[in-house]
């Protein structure tokens, strides 16, 4: 907790010097809503002011905010808007009318995209990764709308586009799914992926709408075809499944040579992560087999989990995105939904995972300030998740439901 209330001490003020530019006010990934997120569950947590996440809330929306096609989870309306829902989680008459006014928008944004991402599968073209993806697309709008609004029609339309999104389409005359890309992993041709690929991770690919949809499914919020779009993805997950003696795996993506093999080889040391990688792609596999009724899956899913947790030597940083940290909170969610033998197995290894998170030395202090200064104060990648997963670690659950936005519960 000591290096938790460091970073929080460390980020203190949203003072001008702060910011990289006029971006930074927006963006949940690494300026301003991240950090108030940080303050918000700390003055839920009674062990910090109010003043102060207001104070950030306030400079996060200090400036004309983006909506529209620029605007996503993580950036611009719907970020400054995960802020505010989760302040007035714990203040429910705070923040009311902005919130409102934000939902508004939100809901005319994601219905709208959804619109256009069905009229591009009525043309048979190829979806970009930010129509859909849990970062800029629609899985991650429709998870802050299935929080606000579970019964609206905006989230329906999300749910309905998603479930098209599982339809297989012909390119070139192949048969691809529906959510391969023409591009490679970053959003932009490359020859390192020719013909595309299909993106398998829970932050950019597919993994990101298979959440929504088991998360909607698990609250009662269902369109016709869900349970055969959970069903679709599921069984495209298991043919990509490696399971030979490392614990069950799933590529980053799969390529379009890998596509026509229809096989692939893990190499190297794969990195468990949230964005990428075993261990967020576990808690999506026991989400769709607790939805589904799957107890095969859900078994699956929980030993990739605890093999990915016990060896994670390719992990080198400390964040919630793809680090110790992530990993640590990561563990506690999947362990709470677990049979009671993994769970046991996962709640063991979680003190290890915040050990190596809180750099054990003699002054935590320190390693709070150098967290700060060496990854940034942000929330994906940077200092103020860490110390978000470090404080729900000891207060047990989040109080304000701030991991909402990396769809994992």
């Amino acid at each position: 907790m000591q290096v938790s209330d460091t970073i929080a001490e460390h980020l203190a003020d949203p003072a001008p010097d702060s910011a990289s530019g006029p971006w930074w006010r927006q963006s949940l990934a690494h300026g301003a809503p991240g950090i108030a997120l940080l303050h918000i569950e700390r003055a839920a947590a009674g062990r910090g002011p109010w003043e102060r996440a207001h104070q950030w809330l306030t400079y996060a929306a200090g400036a004309p905010v983006t909506s529209g096609p620029d605007s996503h989870l993580y950036y611009g309306a719907p970020a400054i808007a995960h802020a505010l829902a989760c302040a007035s989680t714990a203040r429910p008459t705070a923040y009311r009318r902005g919130l409102e006014a934000l939902d508004r928008t939100i809901a005319a944004d994601a219905t709208r995209r959804a619109a256009q991402g069905h009229a591009r599968i009525d043309h048979g073209a190829l979806p970009v990764l930010a129509e859909f993806d849990v970062i800029r697309g629609l899985a991650g709008v429709g998870s802050y709308l299935l929080r606000r609004d579970p019964d609206g029609d905006a989230v329906r339309a999300v749910l309905e586009y998603l479930v098209r999104l599982t339809d297989p389409l012909v390119c070139d005359g192949a048969t691809l799914p529906g959510w391969w890309t023409a591009t490679g992993p970053s959003g932009r041709g490359s020859e390192q992926f020719p013909g595309g690929h299909g993106n398998a991770g829970l932050a950019h690919g597919i993994g990101g709408p298979l959440a929504l949809l088991a998360l909607a499914a698990r609250r009662g919020v269902t369109v016709e075809g869900q349970v055969e779009a959970i069903g679709a993805i599921c069984r495209w997950f298991d043919q990509w499944l490696s399971d030979a003696g490392a614990g069950p795996l799933w590529p980053y993506w799969v390529t379009r040579p890998q596509l026509r093999a229809r096989t692939w080889t893990p190499s190297g040391r794969q990195r468990p992560s949230w964005c990428y990688g075993a261990v967020g792609l576990a808690r999506v596999q026991q989400l769709a087999a607790l939805a589904t009724g799957d107890t095969g899956r859900q078994d699956v899913a929980e030993r990739a989990a605890i093999a990915a947790l016990s060896s994670c030597t390719a992990v080198s940083d400390r964040s919630l995105c793809h680090g110790h940290a992530g990993l640590a909170h990561l563990a506690a969610v999947i362990a709470a939904d677990a049979s009671p033998q993994a769970a046991a197995r996962l709640r063991e290894l979680i003190p290890g995972l915040v050990d190596t998170t809180v750099l054990p030395g003699p002054d935590f202090g320190e390693a709070g300030e150098a967290l700060v200064k060496t990854a940034g104060p942000g929330f994906l990648e940077g200092a103020a998740g860490t110390a978000l997963a470090l404080l729900t670690h000891v207060t047990g659950a989040p109080l304000t439901g701030w991991d909402a936005c990396l769809l994992i519960r």
